[in-house]
């Protein structure tokens, strides 16, 4: 049976926009997710959140093995968001992962064009905690000299992986943390090392 999407959509879809953008703004700093929603497990309601605020019939979805494995989250997004669901992480608009074990090498993602950078993935990747103040050290745009988060669990590789993907800029994904009430982002432009 298909849980509820959004009680209030309106307000909901326009607090969840905010927090999204705000995270985009000031990378690594994180932002509450409030809205009032019982997504099909195992999707986190900040992902959940992000889906209804962001995917359309227009943006094609990818789901890592994690959520695939579970139909309700597939079908959950389908009728909520109207949004298809691709086979191919390389297809995808967003891609939304369980876990760490979930993500595959960034290559895989649509990474943009030089010409239509925008046109990458962006990755929601859900984690059991998120805060800010501690964990990796991030330096950039939107970021005054340093600022640090934590999440757990990320793949072992996260810091080659992001450098990786900062070396692409303007090309690269932009990647979305998530857990129940909370999320923050790390976009392409970032620079990020290990905890000093």
């Amino acid at each position: 049976m298909l849980t509820a999407g959004f009680a209030d959509p309106v307000f909901a879809a326009q607090s969840t926009f905010r927090a999204v953008l705000d995270a985009m703004a000031r990378p690594g700093s994180v932002q509450r997710i409030d809205a009032a929603l019982v997504p099909p497990p195992p999707l986190a309601r900040g992902a959940a959140a992000i889906a209804l605020t962001l995917a359309d019939h227009d943006t094609p979805v990818w789901l890592g093995a994690d959520l695939a494995a579970h139909p309700g989250v597939a079908e959950w997004l389908r009728f909520h968001c109207g949004c298809e669901i691709v086979a191919e992480p390389a297809q995808a608009a967003f891609a939304f992962a369980g876990g760490a074990g979930d993500v595959p090498d960034f290559a895989a993602f649509n990474l943009g064009t030089s010409d239509y950078p925008d046109r990458s993935t962006t990755l929601i990747l859900q984690t059991r905690t998120l805060q800010a103040g501690c964990g990796l050290v991030l330096a950039g745009p939107g970021i005054r000299e340093r600022s640090r988060v934590q999440a757990d669990p990320l793949p072992a590789d996260i810091v080659a992986r992001l450098a990786h993907n900062r070396a692409l800029f303007p090309r690269g994904i932009d990647l979305l943390l998530a857990t129940d009430h909370a999320i923050a982002a790390l976009p392409r432009s970032i620079r990020v090392s290990e905890e000093e």
